[in-house]
């Protein structure tokens, strides 16, 4: 089988657990229409990858309260993610100033945006930037600050300061989590300060999460999916969430 169907297949089993909670490894083979040791084997590979935990027969995310590493999420919905990356930067037009902030969504947002030209570019994700540095006349502007060696990025108060001295065209940013309500959470109250500081930066303001995301508990709450201009997602909106963003007039993208 070939590498891009296994991982497609992973990804639906990341979505599943994500959906359900825990599953065993015969209810993920019966939903998928695979072997239960075809399951058993895609488990082993995300438990190595600390997606998910498997237990008694069948597996769960990890726990709300906790985020997997940089690499691991990069290996998550990797296709969605270029797709959510090239949706966000059709919005970006050569000239544009920007602001990127943490995950690897954004990072897949600053590669679609190599080809525009003489960008402005702040960021407290070294990821993002390093993926940028072929862009044509870009102008970056890294944030200060102590580094989160795990995930290459700056969320201390320096980095706070950095975006609120800013005003900016488009302000592109993930999350951990959007709940059933729209509400916006993330993992820390460092990520909160960091993502309402960028919030803050820019005229428009550009959610991107993928379908992981959607329905993700994760443990701190401080924003709502009603603050934002536009919403970039993969998979499936739940009405409820769709119903609040055309309440508040978010414009929605499915990728």
């Amino acid at each position: 089988m070939a590498q891009n169907d296994i991982a497609r297949r992973r990804d639906r089993v990341v979505n599943l657990l994500s959906r359900y909670g825990e599953l065993s490894a015969g209810q993920l083979a019966d939903m998928l229409e695979v072997t239960v040791q075809t399951i058993r084997a895609d488990l082993r590979d995300l438990d190595d990858q600390r997606l998910v935990r498997r237990r008694h027969g069948g597996a769960s995310l990890v726990a709300a309260g906790e985020n997997i590493g940089y690499a691991p999420r990069q290996a998550v919905a990797r296709d969605e993610k270029a797709r959510i990356g090239a949706a966000a930067a059709a919005l970006v037009s050569d000239g544009a100033t920007v602001a990127l902030g943490t995950g690897t969504t954004v990072e897949a947002v600053a590669r679609a945006l190599l080809p525009r030209e003489k960008l402005f570019v702040a960021t407290n994700n070294i990821h993002a930037a390093l993926a940028l540095q072929a862009a044509p006349e870009l102008t970056l502007s890294l944030a200060g600050g102590r580094v989160r060696l795990r995930d290459m990025d700056l969320i201390g108060a320096e980095a706070g300061e950095f975006f609120a001295a800013l005003r900016l065209d488009l302000a592109v940013f993930s999350a951990g989590g959007i709940g059933a309500g729209g509400e916006i959470l993330d993992f820390n109250e460092d990520e909160v300060r960091a993502r309402r500081a960028i919030m803050g930066a820019a005229r428009h303001r550009v959610l991107v999460v993928d379908h992981t995301k959607i329905g993700r508990d994760a443990p701190c709450l401080r924003g709502s999916v009603a603050e934002v201009e536009t919403l970039i997602h993969g998979g499936d909106l739940p009405p409820v969430l769709a119903d609040l963003c055309a309440g508040a007039g978010t414009q929605v993208i499915a990728v």
